[in-house]
């Protein structure tokens, strides 16, 4: 029935299909009327991840003359690291590495049993606006292992190539900062410093294949489905108004004679 009514309201229908034609186009592509163009949205999100092994320049962790005991200052070290990774300086070298701005880059500092919860570091507090951003960011997540001196780092980008090249340069920035801080401010010598050994480079992929046609179509049938539903309810009332208004003429004449 209500196909049947749709089918009688066809300037209503075409009116409604432009419309949702418009809206699903306006939520995967940047549409400019002035001057005509179309561009593609930020809609797919990237991933990689890596893991760093913090030890000694003369390598504590390949020496068996070194029992497990002896980690728990590499393990602090570690988590020391991770924190120093999330900062402001540290992200500066980071954006180097990766070839984006430092303040697009955003980073949670490792979770521990003193500090359960990530602390917000200068330019990191929470805002409702996030919930309106894109998935054009570049966030970077560090947790250092409690057991053993490694420090897992998680990347997010608008790509996998992206997220690839922030993941590596989360660790190369970092061993950057270090040279520059302990070797040229410091004077302190290689074997002061602490190693940083990658396990594997990382590999980006993308964790949402396919979501600019699931938005294109989700968001066609939504507005197209909500717009014939308003189309039905004004060709009601219109039509129900004449119908008033025939009643109200009719009981006219008839007073009338």
């Amino acid at each position: 029935m209500h196909l049947r009514e749709l089918a009688r309201l066809r300037v209503g229908v075409a009116l409604s299909f432009l419309l949702a034609a418009f809206v699903a186009l306006s939520v995967t592509y940047k549409v400019s009327l002035f001057p005509p163009a179309i561009a593609p949205r930020d809609l797919e999100m990237g991933t990689a991840s890596t893991r760093v092994l913090v030890d000694t320049s003369k390598s504590l962790v390949l020496d068996i003359r070194y029992g497990t005991g002896d980690f728990d200052s590499l393990t602090a070290r570690g988590v020391l690291l991770g924190n120093l990774m999330a900062s402001a300086p540290v992200r500066e070298y980071i954006a180097r590495r990766a070839h984006v701005p430092a303040s697009v880059i955003r980073a949670t500092t490792p979770l521990t049993p003193d500090f359960p919860r990530p602390l917000a570091s200068e330019g990191e507090q929470k805002r409702q606006s996030d919930l309106f951003k894109s998935t054009d960011q570049y966030r970077l997540n560090i947790q250092a292992n409690p057991t053993v001196p490694i420090v897992d780092v998680s990347a997010q980008a608008p790509n996998a190539k992206a997220a690839q090249e922030l993941a590596n340069g989360a660790v190369d920035g970092l061993r950057d900062y270090l040279a520059v801080e302990a070797g040229d401010v410091q004077g302190l010598s290689g074997d002061a410093q602490p190693r940083l050994t990658q396990l594997g480079r990382a590999q980006g992929v993308v964790i949402n294949q396919g979501v600019r046609l699931q938005a294109l179509v989700l968001s066609f049938c939504f507005v197209f489905a909500l717009c014939c539903a308003v189309t039905l309810f004004a060709g009601r009332v219109r039509r129900g108004w004449g119908e008033a208004r025939s009643l109200e003429a009719h009981a006219v004449a008839e007073a009338q004679t």
